[in-house]
């Protein structure tokens, strides 16, 4: 059972910075795509930002500029640096994994989630 666990959540004044980690139970090399998605309160969870083991990133157009997704595998570690932090920011901060496995035609595709770490950005 592959498990998630993410730290480094906290409350931070608005132009902070904060940095989360996402420890994997499995080597980083054994999932496809990596990435950090959010959820504030009454909305939907949103990408933020992905990582694939070919080190392709992706940011959200909302935080590029200001965050930063990096892997480190012998750490079986994801990051991600937040920097000039906004209100808006604030969240629950969700570590993802996905596994994909092609059989034939068909692809399959196994979502790991963490429990979410608590980011609060105050004006």
């Amino acid at each position: 059972q592959v498990q998630l666990v993410e730290s480094g959540g906290g409350l931070v004044e608005a132009g902070g910075s904060l940095r989360l980690s996402c420890v994997a139970s499995e080597n980083l090399y054994n999932f496809n795509i990596m990435g950090w998605y959010r959820q504030a309160p009454g909305k939907e969870r949103e990408a933020v930002a992905t990582i694939t083991n070919s080190q392709i990133t992706n940011v959200a157009e909302s935080v590029r500029g200001r965050f930063t997704i990096s892997g480190d595998n012998a750490k079986n570690a994801v990051y991600l640096e937040m920097s000039s932090l906004k209100p808006e920011d604030t969240a629950v901060y969700y570590c993802n994994a996905v596994k994909i496995r092609n059989k034939g035609w068909q692809r399959f595709e196994s979502k790991y989630w963490g429990l979410g770490t608590q980011v609060t950005v105050s004006s």
